[in-house]
C-alpha cells in the first residue's frame, strides 16, 4: 500500500436525503493514470472534490500523497492541482501573464522562467503574448492543465477535463495527459467518456450506485464479459477517423 498516491476507503456523502457515496473504495499508484468512469450524477466530482480538500466527507478515509484532506488540508493543497470541467483561465490575460500569476501565487522563486518552460512544454509558445481570450478550445485547455502544473504537484485531478471539445482538441489533451503522466505524475481522471478512459487509462473504476462496481485494467474488465464472437465483416472507419482524415490530423 506503501506505493498508493491516493487511497479512499468506505468513503461516504450525501446530500440532504441524497446518498450520493456508499462507501467507496479504491487506489491510484504513483505515476499511473487512473480513469473514474460513472453517469452525470454519479458523483465522480463529489469524490475529486472530497480528495481536493473541498468538500468534506460523512464517513470513510482518504489519503493524499500520505495526508488526511480533512485533518491535513494544507498538506494535500501542497501537492495536488485540480483541474475542473472549465477552465480557470482568465480571457483578459496572456497566456505568459496567466502562468507567471499563479507561480507567484505559489512563491514559484523565477515565475518567469517558470512560465516560459511551461509555454514551450505544452507548445504554446507562439501564442504565450496573445490574450488567452483568442485561443482554441485545445489550446485553452492545454492552457489550463499547464497552469495546473506551476509548482510541479505530485498529484493532479483532471475532472471531464475533455467536456465541450471537439475531436481535435481532445487528442491534443490525451497527449498531454500521457506525458504528464510519463514524467511520473500521478493523475487521477473523471471521465463520462469511455473512448477517453480506454485511450488514457493504466487502470479503470466505474461508479455507479454509490459503489464501485468494477476496478482493474482494461484487459481486467473485458475478461468480466464471455468471449468474444469471432465473426469477419468489413471494418468501416469511425466518424472521428473520417473527420480527422478529412482535416489532415490523422
Amino acid at each position: 500500500m506503501t506505493d498508493l498516491a491516493i487511497r479512499v476507503e468506505g468513503l461516504r456523502r450525501s446530500f440532504g436525503d441524497l446518498d450520493v457515496l456508499k462507501g467507496v473504495d479504491f487506489g491510484v499508484r504513483r505515476g499511473e493514470i487512473f480513469a473514474l468512469l460513472g453517469s452525470n450524477g454519479a458523483g465522480k466530482t463529489t469524490v475529486v472534490r472530497i480528495c481536493a480538500t473541498l468538500l468534506r466527507p460523512d464517513g470513510g478515509t482518504v489519503r493524499v500523497g500520505g495526508f488526511d484532506p480533512v485533518t491535513q488540508a494544507g498538506r494535500v493543497r501542497e501537492s495536488i492541482s485540480l483541474t475542473g470541467q472549465f477552465a480557470a483561465v482568465d480571457a483578459m490575460l496572456t497566456g505568459r501573464e496567466n502562468l507567471v500569476l499563479i507561480a507567484r501565487l505559489r512563491g514559484v522563486a523565477d515565475p518567469g522562467k517558470a512560465a516560459a518552460d511551461l509555454l514551450d512544454r505544452f507548445r504554446l509558445t507562439d501564442a504565450a503574448d496573445r490574450r488567452a481570450g483568442t485561443y482554441s478550445g485545445g489550446m485553452t485547455r492545454r492552457l489550463d492543465i499547464a497552469m495546473s502544473l506551476v509548482g510541479s504537484p505530485a498529484v493532479i485531478f483532471l475532472d471531464e477535463p475533455t467536456t465541450g471539445l471537439d475531436p481535435e482538441a481532445r487528442i491534443e489533451v490525451w497527449r498531454t495527459v500521457k506525458e504528464l503522466a510519463d514524467g511520473g505524475t500521478t493523475i487521477l481522471l473523471t471521465t463520462q467518456y469511455l473512448d477517453e478512459a480506454e485511450q488514457l487509462a493504466d487502470r479503470i473504476a466505474i461508479l455507479h450506485g454509490g459503489r464501485i462496481i468494477a476496478d482493474g485494467t482494461l484487459a481486467d474488465l473485458k475478461r468480466l464479459f464471455p468471449p468474444a464472437k469471432v465473426e469477419y465483416v468489413e471494418k468501416q472507419p469511425s466518424l472521428e477517423e473520417i473527420f480527422l482524415a478529412i482535416v489532415g490530423k490523422s
